[in-house]
């Protein structure tokens, strides 16, 4: 079982940037890979800790951990080592990518905003990079229940789209939009879920082996936070 080949994405903003660490397990239906035409199940964990400097976390997508910094009121930059998941259908491993991001916390009335620029290098240089922009808007907050909208759109060099898809050039790979939420059992317990539809673009869409342009992820999970 890939336990961390795909990660629970908390609600980032309904559980905002407090100081407070949350662990847990969850589980995700998921594609095979992306495009795949066949779901499965994985075991995920839940990772949430932010220091003074040394952060780890899973609610950005991805299980990533670094080192950020406050360079302007709720604007981090930082640096991270991220978990990237393999495709057996073209003999790519597990591996992990080093990057760098800019993340941002801020509200709009009364509804809090979080955007996320982030982009990495797999380890493996034959196997190129991404780059990444996610934002995310709290829509609903009360009685214990906090609900987000996201989307994403992510970017791949033409390494990394010859090496997951065969082959093909770089650009847009997928664009994401997605709702999560997260309701407190009580002061230590929390429930989270977040589902969302992926679709593929460019030359990844039109790969052999892409099955399905669009692809559907479901996940739900337990915490504890601490």
């Amino acid at each position: 079982m890939r336990l961390l080949a795909v990660l629970l994405t908390i609600p980032t903003l309904a559980l905002a940037q407090d100081d407070y660490t949350l662990l847990g397990l969850g589980v995700r239906s998921l594609p095979e890979y992306d495009g795949s035409s066949k779901q499965e199940l994985e075991l995920i964990p839940v990772v949430r800790y932010y220091g003074r400097t040394l952060f780890a976390r899973t609610t950005q997508g991805t299980l990533e951990g670094g080192a950020r910094w406050e360079i302007a009121r709720g604007l981090h930059a930082g640096v991270q080592l991220a978990y990237v998941g393999g495709n057996d259908r073209t003999d790519v491993d597990p591996g992990a990518a080093l990057g760098v991001h800019l993340e941002w916390d801020t509200a709009v009335g009364p509804a809090p905003v979080n955007v996320l620029l982030r982009a990495g290098k797999h380890l493996d240089s034959d196997l190129g990079a991404q780059t990444d922009l996610r934002g995310t808007v709290g829509v609903y907050g009360s009685h214990g229940l906090r609900v987000g909208l996201y989307a994403q759109g992510t970017w791949a060099t033409d390494d990394w789209v010859s090496s997951y898809y065969t082959a093909g050039s770089g650009g847009l790979l997928y664009s994401a939009l997605g709702v999560e939420g997260a309701y407190d059992l009580s002061r230590q317990w929390v429930i989270l879920a977040s589902t969302h539809v992926r679709r593929l673009h460019g030359d990844a869409a039109s790969s052999p082996i892409t099955e399905e342009k669009t692809n559907y992820y479901l996940s739900i999970g337990l915490a504890y936070r601490f």
